[in-house]
């Protein structure tokens, strides 16, 4: 049975690729057990696509269908029970993008993690002030009150914390452009704290901060992603926009997202090079 510890969001889509793989293992379409059971083919497929929770009787009624044994029947359960758990961000989903929510749900229950970041310092590696500034940068542009800025550096902080000091920390690799760390966000000595909580940051064992630099040759033309990957659950990689964001699950695609950031990470300065540049800016900002 799976563990109460597991994010809820990977629950439910691992609840949803379960009941697919007993369909089609039971040779049945999508149509033919939704007319087996009485339902409509909506509702067969909103359930395998995630998109709706079943209930208990939905599920007993598919294990019936799909001649699914009792530990079988009792794992999807225990699946339905975990995904109707409440995640930590969903205090903060009124102020958050649903795209956004599901990704922290996605998060939450990652192995490794992949971050290339060519604009600003990750969300994870940021300050409070920091972060604050760069919420508030697109004025005028994207409008956040006052409120839903306080709620968001808030959730950032948070999730700093669940993500970060969890007992099981992923294995987390960042890259970040050199111009992240001269583009300027706040005052002189905000950034100057930023520098330093980064050198702190890369000294952690499950962390890894690379930078590429100015004079590197930039080898993959792309913005920012992160690559997420799991251990019972297929890997997925975020992107970012202005007003909304994706998800990329065709797994070829994900393959050259994985490629493509592991040949940006072999143009950077190795982590020690890359210290002593972090550390050459948080002087810069002494002054």
């Amino acid at each position: 049975m799976p563990s109460q510890q597991g994010s809820p969001t990977v629950r439910r889509l691992r609840l949803a690729q379960e009941l697919r793989l007993l369909r089609e293992r039971s040779k049945l379409t999508g149509g033919k057990a939704a007319g087996e059971l009485g339902w409509s083919a909506s509702k067969v497929s909103r359930i395998e696509a995630a998109k709706t929770m079943p209930s208990a009787d939905d599920i007993k009624a598919l294990a019936e269908l799909y001649q699914v044994d009792e530990p079988k029947l009792d794992e999807l359960f225990g699946l339905l029970r975990d995904a109707l758990q409440r995640g930590w961000w969903e205090d903060y989903e009124d102020s958050l993008p649903e795209e956004y929510t599901r990704f922290l749900g996605l998060e939450a229950e990652a192995t490794f993690q992949r971050n290339w970041e060519p604009q600003v310092v990750p969300g994870l590696l940021q300050t409070e002030d920091y972060a604050r500034e760069v919420i508030l940068a697109p004025r005028g542009i994207v409008r956040i009150t006052h409120s839903g800025v306080r709620s968001r550096v808030e959730a950032r902080m948070d999730r700093q914390r669940r993500v970060l000091q969890r007992p099981d920390p992923p294995e987390m690799r960042f890259v970040l452009d050199e111009s992240v760390l001269t583009r300027k966000f706040g005052e002189p000595s905000v950034m100057r704290a930023q520098m330093e909580h980064l050198l702190e940051m890369s000294l952690l064992s499950h962390v890894s901060v690379r930078v590429l630099t100015m004079e590197s040759l930039h080898p993959v033309n792309t913005g920012a992603f992160i690559h997420l990957k799991f251990a019972a659950f297929d890997d997925v990689v975020y992107l970012e926009q202005l007003y909304t964001a994706n998800f990329v699950e065709d797994l070829a695609r994900v393959a050259g997202y994985e490629a493509a950031f592991e040949h940006i990470r072999s143009e950077a300065l190795d982590e020690d090079e890359s210290r002593v540049l972090i550390q050459r800016k948080a002087m810069m900002w002494r002054r």
